[in-house]
């Protein structure tokens, strides 16, 4: 079967349906497709709630034939490669697909075997990631009975860079509330050189780690899990350093160091999806080749990127998709005008809720240069910094953010 469309989507994430809720809203004759082989939709933001307690994993799924824009054709089917120079895309079920645009946007995927033992690992036992199975997050906190409570992430690219250290915060504030404190030592192993890029944000989280007595370990690369022992095997660089050092059980094995665990929550290693990186329309790193202000495709010019796959040096967030989606719609319409795709008003906008206590949030929003960026907006729901802790910001992360992402983002509503 061939069909061809006028502006054809691949993925019904966030930046899809976004993006084609708008079209549709904007241009009700467009002839708009979108590909994605999901029969449910999850705001996958709250997974952070779910894994510490206090959000129910069935309240973060929708069907997704509810969230389809009513005049677009849904592909519910796998992308399998992609023919910028035919402007064609290959599906497992529904054959060729062509299109006058392309939007890209299928997120990205997991890939276990860069990180040797986490698939054998990963949402078993003491080992869980709110990323893959937050109810198993749950599980592990709920049996765990003191000991190192150790928080990682991998060298790769993930979602929401902050997440890793969201739950480990909400953990800690778990284990203070069941009479754990005493008997834990919390950890934090990354291979990054600080707690958070954004200077007013470090400073707040530098307070908190401090005040939770948190463990960090910098420029610590995890490489290996051994599930058995129970160790977390890290090669550490010479600038590795840590602040507020803990009485752990360590092995050593030359550059490499082990660290004995009783918990272990990480992200997994994240890649763009195979059809991706096998494409003409991938980078050197396989994730989609676009530019940074513009989402526009550097060599295919009607081909554009949003969220997680595109090629951007900015945080893999929804929030960034808020922003990055009126800059490609605009440049599909000027593309269709015969007019040039000029929009390059995308500045690496993207945000970063991060949960610090039951009834506490800090809110990091940003930009390429990691320049502090607030809304406006919060000023109306009396937020003056929010850089700080804040009740209100808590509030904001368990009940409007959701409503608003059910009811004005997935519907091409302004946010």
């Amino acid at each position: 079967m061939n069909s061809k469309h006028q502006i054809l989507i691949i993925g019904a994430g966030t930046g899809g349906l976004m993006m084609a809720s708008r079209l549709k809203r904007k241009h009700k004759d467009l002839d708009i497709a979108i590909i994605d082989p999901a029969k449910t939709h999850y705001y996958q933001p709250a997974w952070t709630l779910v894994g510490a307690g206090t959000y129910d994993f069935e309240d973060t799924a929708r069907p997704m034939a509810d969230l389809i824009p009513g005049g677009v054709k849904w592909y519910q089917d796998k992308v399998t490669a992609m023919d910028p120079d035919s402007n064609s895309v290959s599906t497992e079920k529904s054959g060729e697909i062509k299109y006058d645009y392309l939007v890209v946007s299928p997120g990205l995927t997991y890939d276990m075997s860069l990180v040797p033992g986490l698939s054998e690992a990963i949402d078993k036992g003491n080992v869980c990631s709110n990323y893959t199975d937050p109810k198993h997050t749950l599980e592990v906190l709920k049996n765990f009975k003191g000991g190192t409570a150790l928080f990682t992430q991998p060298t790769t690219p993930i979602k929401c860079g902050g997440a890793p250290q969201k739950i480990m915060y909400l953990a800690e504030a778990y284990f203070k509330k069941h009479g754990l404190k005493d008997k834990t030592n919390v950890v934090f192993a990354t291979n990054g050189t600080v707690i958070f890029a954004v200077p007013e944000i470090k400073e707040t989280l530098m307070k908190i780690v401090d005040r939770k007595n948190i463990n960090l370990k910098f420029y610590h690369a995890l490489k290996r899990i051994d599930a058995e022992k129970q160790i977390a095997w890290y090669e550490l660089a010479p600038e590795a350093y840590e602040h507020n050092p803990a009485k752990l059980k360590i092995e050593k094995d030359g550059n490499m160091v082990g660290i004995h665990y009783d918990m272990l929550h990480l992200a997994p290693p994240s890649v763009a999806p195979e059809f991706v990186r096998k494409s003409k329309l991938a980078n050197a790193e396989g994730w989609l080749d676009v530019d940074h202000h513009s989402l526009q495709h550097n060599k295919y010019p009607n081909v554009f990127g949003l969220g997680d796959v595109a090629a951007l040096p900015t945080a893999k967030t929804g929030a960034a998709i808020r922003k990055q989606v009126p800059v490609v719609l605009d440049n599909i319409e000027k593309l269709m005008k015969n007019k040039a795709a000029d929009n390059k008003k995308y500045n690496g906008y993207s945000s970063c809720p991060l949960v610090t206590e039951y009834g506490k949030m800090v809110l990091a929003e940003f930009d390429y240069d990691n320049k502090f960026t607030p809304d406006p907006e919060l000023k109306k729901m009396l937020i003056f910094d929010s850089s700080k802790e804040h009740w209100r910001l808590w509030m904001l992360k368990k009940y409007g953010l959701p409503y608003l992402y059910w009811n004005k983002m997935l519907k091409g509503k302004d946010v």
